[in-house]
């Protein structure tokens, strides 16, 4: 019940002051956020990459109000890049990124976005891996499945992120499966309205298993974003199923999250990707992963009770 309050906190200015200003919060925000800099977060890559691990990076930030923040959030990825090409890692490190960083809201914000994430995109092309667009709420989706469209003419490694909450994605499965697509399914992290998602936890998870059967039995890539155990594993049982093998399709979780888990599917042969995320933007990423799963908030209150 506590999920939708922490949603609007995120975007709610003075929540986000008094959560910043808390002596213990970034005690807790390095749990799931293991750097601000590029130079911070190497050593983080280079670590999870020799345990057998694989990485998605993301770059913090949203809700950008300038075409210059766009731009730099463009170049903040374009660093990004060019130190994982001294790495060699190749798909071992892709990238997440959320098109609102690009400018997705902003006057004419479709076209920008595209503008600002295509060179990102070309320039993981370059040394050897890909990108992962990132869904946000429901009223940016059409645009984000039409720029991932237009991407993967040039890139079709070009990744995409659907959200098992919304109504809509059962169709959108059937046509990203059809067409070879990377996607990412995960449940869902942004306050939605009942017009268009699920809002009863048992029917989201129901919906889940109906989209990775979709995506299992398809064409395409499937890569399953969840730490829920029952999930894995019905996961394993539609890859079997479908005839796929460990390298035809993945899991990814959370950095911060369930870490023995990410090392055990790796020690069975699985692609394991951790989704990794640095940046000093750290508060809307770090409030959706409390309202996401309850043992994450009370980690955060035990916290500030403990050391505050």
């Amino acid at each position: 019940m506590l999920g939708p309050v922490i949603l609007a906190a995120s975007r709610s200015d003075r929540m986000r002051r008094l959560v910043s200003a808390a002596p213990v919060t970034k005690q807790v925000v390095d749990r799931f956020i293991p750097g601000e800099t590029v130079d911070e977060i190497v050593p983080i890559i280079e670590d999870l990459t020799a345990k057998g691990l694989e990485l998605t990076m993301d770059v913090v930030g949203e809700d950008i109000t300038t075409p210059a923040q766009a731009e730099a959030a463009r170049d903040a990825y374009l660093a990004l890049i060019d130190r994982l090409k001294g790495l060699d890692l190749g798909t071992r490190a892709e990238m997440s990124v959320k098109l609102s960083m690009f400018g997705q809201a902003l006057p004419g914000g479709h076209e920008l976005a595209l503008a600002n994430v295509r060179p990102v995109v070309e320039a993981a092309a370059a040394i050897g891996t890909t990108v992962t667009l990132d869904a946000e709420d429901h009223t940016t989706l059409d645009s984000m499945f039409a720029i991932h469209e237009e991407l993967r003419k040039d890139f079709p490694q070009t990744g995409c992120v659907i959200q098992a909450y919304l109504f809509r994605t059962e169709a959108d499965a059937r046509r990203l499966a059809a067409n070879g697509s990377r996607v990412r399914i995960v449940k869902g992290a942004y306050k939605e309205p009942a017009e268009v998602a699920y809002q009863d936890k048992a029917e989201i998870d129901k919906a889940y298993v109906r989209i990775m059967r979709i995506l299992m039995e398809g064409s395409g890539y499937p890569m399953i974003g969840s730490h829920d155990p029952r999930l894995i594993s019905i996961a394993q049982e539609l890859a079997h199923r479908a005839g796929r093998k460990l390298d035809e399709y993945e899991f990814q979780m959370l950095y911060g999250i369930r870490g023995d888990e990410h090392l055990r599917l790796a020690a069975e042969g699985h692609r394991m990707r951790v989704y990794t995320a640095y940046g000093t933007d750290w508060y809307g990423y770090f409030m959706r992963r409390l309202a996401e799963k309850p043992a994450n908030l009370r980690f955060f209150v035990r916290s500030m009770v403990t050391k505050g």
